[in-house]
Formats: structure tokens, C-alpha cells, sequence
């Protein structure tokens, strides 16, 4: 009699510690199969049976997002979306006020107009007309040398005579040195009339219609940047302004969720490293019973808590590191922060 006593208390024990084990770890079965915990200095890891086919972690959904702004201050004219609504390459998502940058488009083409006529006039050299407006010039003052000179012999004559007085000669000299100097200047204008502008005018005449031709790219640049534009296809986040708002360089208007680069962050055991690889192919599942497909794409280098200079084995089994999983979410059913589950094959863990 206390025997069977002793026998049944016994099996009572045992069935006591394992209801215990089971609330206090989590025993979970996983197709068909089960995962028991055990916990090696504080971190639980999943060790599974031999009928296990599966193991499971455990994180939250990242999805990247990109802040979208203007390239020049101005005032918001028009806004196209609104938050929740969705995106795509090409999509015109904001207007600025294009007043003050048309009219500056309209001042370099006018500028760029005057400088290209500079240089067309001096790439075609002297007209017909100047060059014979300069000959006959030349020849004026030619003739206004030999009358000079006319002048100075006839005083020269009489001087001895007495019939002019030095002052008068003195009046000729100057008069024919002034007439000759006047017949050089003509004379060397009329050369640089026909030779034409120097090479070294219409290069610069031709840099300074560069110039201007950039001076007009940047405005136009300036003016077709008053658009806003979504370089990327995502959903509207949010939408940090409204119609009439002063918004800088830069500073965003709409905050972008890239549905593209959908991806989970959750962490492994330092045991488990070996067994987890990039390029691992996964299933995602949500609370929600939405499942989907996925790969390994990222196992950190580094340990997420630092270790002490000399680690016992109990402090080493602590360390955890950071894994990135990549989703194939094509109709946008997660969302930031969710938490899933990411399930792999138990032949890609490898048992132990």
C-alpha cells in the first residue's frame, strides 16, 4: 500500500514539473514536430526534436522610407497626394510659385541673345561700308598732310624775304606735323578695319556666350525644379505640408515608404550563427495569418551587447546578433513595426 503511495506521488511530481517547464519555457509544437526551449546563461535558444521540421524567430517589420523636398525655396502652390496614397516613379507630387523663377529664365535668354550678337559681329569682321568709310578717311587726311606741306615750303620761302614772320612759320610747322600724325592714325585704322576683330576678342566674345547659355541652363534647371517629382514607388507616409507653406532647400514634404525593400529585423543566438546564411529562403507570418516569402539577406559582424575583456562560457551564450530578412510583400500587407514570425526549415539549421 505504500508503495503504490509513493508511486503515485511520484507521477503527481512529475506531472506538476512539467506543467512548471511548460509555462515557465514555452514548449511549442511546430509542424508536427517540437521545438523545446532551454535556456544557457538567461538566452532561451530552440532546440528541436528529431520529428521537428521547422524553427521559428521572432521580429518586427522595417520598411525603409525616403523624405522627398524641393531643390529651391518657394511657396507651395499645389499638393497632388495626400497621406495613404500610393506612388510611382514619374508621379508630379508638389508645385512651388514659378513667378520669380520665369522671369529669371526670360532675363538669361536676353542676356544670352545680346552676347551671341556680340559674337556674330565680331565672327563676321568689318562690313564692306566700314572698310570704305576707313579709305576714305585715310585718304582725307593724306590730303590734308600735302596741303600742309604745301603750306610750310611756301613759308620757308618767304621767311628770308621778310614777307612772313616767325610766328606765322612756326603756325605752318605745327599745322603739318598735326595733319601727318592725324594721316597715321587714319592710315592704321583703315588696316584694322580690313584686317578684322583679333581672335583673342572673339574668344572671349565666344566664352561669355558660354557663360550666358549656362546662366539660362541653371534657370531653366531652377524652374523645372519648382516640381516636385517621386524619384521612387512606395505610399505617402506623411505629408509634413499644406498649400501656401515657405518651404528652404531640401526641407521635406512628403515622407515615401519604399514597399520594394520590405524587410524584418530580428536576432539570433552567437550558437546559432553557423546554421543561419544569407540567402536562406524563409516564411514570414503575421498575427494576422497572412503569410509570405522571403530570404536571409543580412547577418551582423558584431554582437548587439558588448562582452566583458574575459568572458565565462555562461556570458558568451548572451550574445545575440542582428538579422536582417528580406520580404517579397507585393501587395503592401505589412507595416511598420509589425511583428512577425520567420520560419525556416529545420535542414537549413542543421540538428544538434
Amino acid at each position: 500500500m505504500k508503495k503504490r503511495v509513493i508511486v503515485v506521488l511520484a507521477v503527481v511530481v512529475m506531472i506538476g514539473l512539467s506543467v512548471w517547464s511548460a509555462r515557465r519555457y514555452g514548449i511549442q509544437g511546430v509542424a508536427q514536430g517540437t521545438l523545446v526551449p532551454v535556456r544557457e546563461g538567461g538566452w532561451p535558444r530552440l532546440w528541436p526534436t528529431e520529428a521537428a521540421r521547422f524553427w521559428e524567430l521572432h521580429g518586427n517589420v522595417e520598411i525603409r522610407e525616403t523624405r522627398l523636398g524641393v531643390k529651391v525655396p518657394g511657396r507651395i502652390l499645389r499638393l497632388h497626394v495626400d497621406e495613404g496614397d500610393p506612388v510611382k516613379p514619374g508621379l508630379l507630387l508638389a508645385e512651388l510659385d514659378t513667378a520669380e523663377f520665369v522671369d529669371a529664365v526670360r532675363e538669361a535668354e536676353a542676356a544670352l541673345e545680346a552676347r551671341r550678337a556680340e559674337l556674330t559681329a565680331l565672327e563676321n569682321g568689318s562690313r564692306p561700308e566700314e572698310i570704305e568709310k576707313a579709305r576714305a578717311l585715310t585718304e582725307a587726311a593724306r590730303v590734308a598732310v600735302r596741303n600742309a606741306e604745301i603750306a610750310l615750303h611756301r613759308a620757308k620761302d618767304l621767311m628770308p624775304k621778310g614777307a612772313v614772320s616767325r610766328e606765322t612759320l612756326d603756325n605752318t610747322q605745327t599745322n603739318y606735323d598735326q595733319a601727318t600724325a592725324n594721316y597715321q592714325a587714319a592710315l592704321a585704322t583703315q588696316r584694322l578695319v580690313e584686317v578684322g576683330p583679333r581672335q583673342e576678342d572673339i574668344d572671349r566674345a565666344r566664352a561669355i556666350a558660354r557663360q550666358a547659355e549656362a546662366t539660362l541652363a541653371d534657370a531653366k534647371r531652377r524652374l523645372a525644379d519648382t516640381r516636385l517629382v517621386s524619384p521612387v514607388a512606395g505610399t505617402v507616409q506623411v505629408r509634413a505640408h499644406e498649400v501656401g507653406d515657405f518651404v528652404n532647400t531640401g526641407e521635406p514634404i512628403f515622407s515615401i515608404a519604399l514597399q520594394d525593400e520590405v524587410w524584418v529585423r530580428t536576432y539570433v543566438a552567437e550558437p546559432d550563427l553557423e546554421s543561419l546564411r544569407p540567402g536562406t529562403k524563409v516564411e514570414v507570418r503575421t498575427d494576422g495569418g497572412n503569410q509570405l516569402t522571403g530570404q536571409v539577406g543580412f547577418v551582423s559582424s558584431v554582437a548587439e551587447f558588448t562582452p566583458k575583456t574575459v568572458e565565462t562560457r555562461e556570458v558568451r551564450t548572451q550574445l545575440v546578433y542582428r538579422v536582417r530578412v528580406l520580404v517579397h510583400d507585393p501587395e503592401g500587407q505589412l507595416r511598420q513595426g509589425m511583428p512577425v514570425t520567420v520560419r525556416l526549415p529545420i535542414q537549413s539549421r542543421g540538428l544538434r
